[in-house]
């Protein structure tokens, strides 16, 4: 742009230099016209309104025409003899939102690249939570929407870079004219009017597709169905490849982090309680628990390891004989919990717990058992026996 106003200053000046003697030709007269320096004003005032950064020098007119020709009519009256077909705006709102209402994610976020009004509405949260609900619905939970919130108020915090002020030859020359008009390509990004608003549905729905947002869950048989992990479930950060339509895992046990990759939507859930991996679950469920109950129980390695839900079943005390009109199991202080995913006389076969004064128990040998939560629905027992091993283990 220096280039350009040092050309036309110069450019100015030598037409000053010369003489103003009458020329033999009519053309050359005009070239000198006083319609000559209001066509050329008028062409720089237009171009720093219009914000252009560099402009040729070709690009001025040697010759200008001797008619003036006036392009915005000209534009009018082409759109006027095309007239304007129906737009999608003018349906009545309840026919508009029916049919938004049926469309994907992917083409509601190509709906809103028509215009503002379709933007603001294809952007809409009721729209979104639908898709969000069935997709995401089975994983997301509570916890999830909480580290959501937190993920987006770190965003919205403004960063060293916008909070700084410009210093040195730079700032000033920016802050000079005709400098001033110009603004940051990342402060024009940063509008509102324009950027997807980070605490609406639709961007948790694009984060989570994605991949950026790492969301907590928990996955069925760890580290691709290791031995030691057979019907367990354990905590994890899990990112979403939408090429291969399956997640990463981070785990954190003690003194390593674990990664696991291709897991499939079937080994995820929700976590059923919000009650962290490295604390003791409350029970609300010992006085009614009762020989054949399903039942998930937190077990770890050491007190270093967090904790991870494994399947059992609430078997019968050694002198009962399993008959139901003298089984008095139910009321003993003592609860037997079988995990039959072992062998009998295996020293993971069987656990006991205190029904009146329940906490946690064990030893760096055996391990450690936490809280107990009872599975009263049918979905979440099946979802066990779906993953039952072909094998029994030792």
């Amino acid at each position: 742009m220096l280039f350009l106003l040092i050309s036309c200053f110069s450019f100015i000046f030598f037409f000053k230099s010369f003489s103003f003697k009458p020329m033999k030709s009519e053309g050359k007269m005009l070239l000198l016209g006083p319609w000559f320096w209001e066509g050329f004003s008028r062409f720089l005032v237009s171009w720093f309104n219009k914000g252009r950064f560099a402009v040729s020098m070709f690009q001025v007119p040697l010759k200008m025409p001797l008619t003036k020709v006036n392009l915005c009519s000209k534009v009018q009256e082409i759109v006027e003899e095309e007239g304007e077909g129906p737009s999608l705006l003018d349906l009545p709102e309840l026919a508009l939102e029916c049919i938004l209402e049926r469309l994907s994610p992917a083409e509601l976020c190509s709906m809103a690249g028509v215009c503002n009004s379709l933007r603001d509405r294809c952007r809409s949260d009721h729209l979104w939570e639908k898709h969000l609900k069935h997709k995401w619905g089975r994983v997301i939970c509570e916890v999830a929407c909480k580290e959501w919130q937190c993920h987006i108020a770190s965003r919205k915090r403004p960063s060293f870079l916008d909070q700084r002020n410009q210093k040195g030859f730079f700032g000033s020359l920016m802050s000079m004219w005709p400098f001033s008009w110009y603004k940051p390509q990342c402060e024009s990004r940063n509008k509102p009017t324009t950027c997807l608003p980070v605490d609406s549905i639709m961007a948790l729905y694009l984060s989570l597709e994605s991949g950026k947002f790492w969301f907590p869950a928990q996955v069925f048989n760890r580290e691709n169905g290791h031995v030691g992990f057979m019907l367990s479930c354990y905590d994890a950060q899990l990112s979403y490849d939408s090429k291969t339509d399956t997640f990463q895992a981070r785990y954190s046990p003690f003194a390593r982090r674990a990664i696991e990759e291709s897991i499939h939507w079937d080994r995820l859930r929700a976590p059923p309680v919000e009650t962290p991996a490295h604390v003791l679950h409350t029970s609300d469920c010992l006085n009614d628990l009762k020989p054949g109950d399903h039942i998930e129980i937190q077990w770890r390695r050491s007190k270093e390891f967090p904790y991870g839900w494994w399947y059992a079943v609430v078997g019968h005390q050694e002198l009962c004989d399993g008959n139901e009109n003298r089984c008095r199991c139910r009321y003993s202080d003592t609860v037997i919990l079988e995990f039959s995913q072992y062998t009998p006389g295996s020293r993971w076969r069987r656990t006991m717990v205190n029904r009146k004064d329940h906490r946690e128990v064990g030893n760096e040998a055996d391990g450690f058992y936490g809280g107990i939560r009872k599975l009263y629905k049918e979905e979440e027992i099946s979802k066990w026996k779906q993953l039952w091993p072909k094998q029994i283990f030792d």
